[in-house]
């Protein structure tokens, strides 16, 4: 039997190992997250192929005798240069591998994994600094959905209105959102809760930019701009999302 098995993957980690060598941290599309040493020293083929966020087909030699993976060889079909030459790509593209690291890959349907990681990637890569944070954000956002935890923010999570006029409330404990009626009328006060009792103002901007782009590859985005403040709701709501899931607030959601 084979002890080598190829795999479609993306390289979210690299990380020297010993004196030479470097330890890898990819995403695959068949058995999720993998991780492999790779051997040779700063002028390998193989050090320079595995840089993070480089896709393609990956060849993994396995010893389970020794409980060992190699990365043996590496047909990589995309680079993405472009994501070293700017700092918020770079920052944009880090927070993405640590939130697909954190959650584990998804835990399962990894082909949709790798293919929401690098069609993200690919649009990080020549993004200017602007569409970086929306890019990342719209990554988070279908995340939450690929994870099954994402809330509707078309109405409220009580009463079902959609009103579009007025501000609505996330409350993290429930992962729904509130119209100002239904806010008063559970006793949850915007006014004397803050973020960290987990409590967001959502303001119609916000709202209707989450739900326009939830279908859309980011491609797209470019299309779908908002002002700061609804741009700042949008990213503190959905960093809250995940973190809930998560256990923890990344520190890479914040540059």
């Amino acid at each position: 039997m084979s002890r080598t098995a190829v795999y479609s993957a993306i390289i979210l980690r690299n990380r020297h190992s010993g004196e030479s060598n470097s330890e890898v941290t990819l995403l695959t599309a068949e058995e999720g997250i993998i991780r492999a040493t790779v051997f040779g020293g700063a002028k390998s083929k193989l050090r320079s192929h595995s840089a993070p966020y480089n896709s393609g087909r990956v060849w993994i030699y396995r010893d389970k005798a020794k409980d060992y993976a190699k990365l043996s060889d590496f047909d990589v079909q995309s680079w993405r240069p472009g994501l070293r030459e700017l700092y918020e790509r770079t920052m944009a593209a880090g927070a993405l591998a640590e939130t697909i690291l954190s959650s584990l890959g998804g835990g399962g349907e990894w082909r949709i994994a790798l293919q929401l990681a690098t069609s993200s990637m690919d649009m990080l890569e020549n993004a200017d600094e602007e569409l970086c944070e929306r890019i990342l954000v719209h990554f988070l956002w279908r995340w939450s959905d690929f994870l099954g935890i994402q809330p509707q923010v078309e109405c409220c999570s009580i009463c079902g209105n959609e009103t579009q006029e007025s501000p609505f409330w996330f409350s993290s404990p429930e992962n729904g959102i509130f119209c100002p009626d239904c806010v008063t009328g559970n006793d949850i006060c915007p006014q004397d809760r803050s973020l960290s009792q987990g409590l967001i103002k959502l303001n119609p901007g916000s709202r209707r930019w989450l739900s326009a782009v939830k279908p859309l590859e980011p491609s797209f985005l470019y299309r779908y701009s908002m002002d700061s403040s609804s741009f700042n709701e949008a990213k503190a709501f959905v960093s809250t999302v995940l973190a809930g899931a998560l256990g923890k607030r990344l520190a890479s959601w914040e540059w």
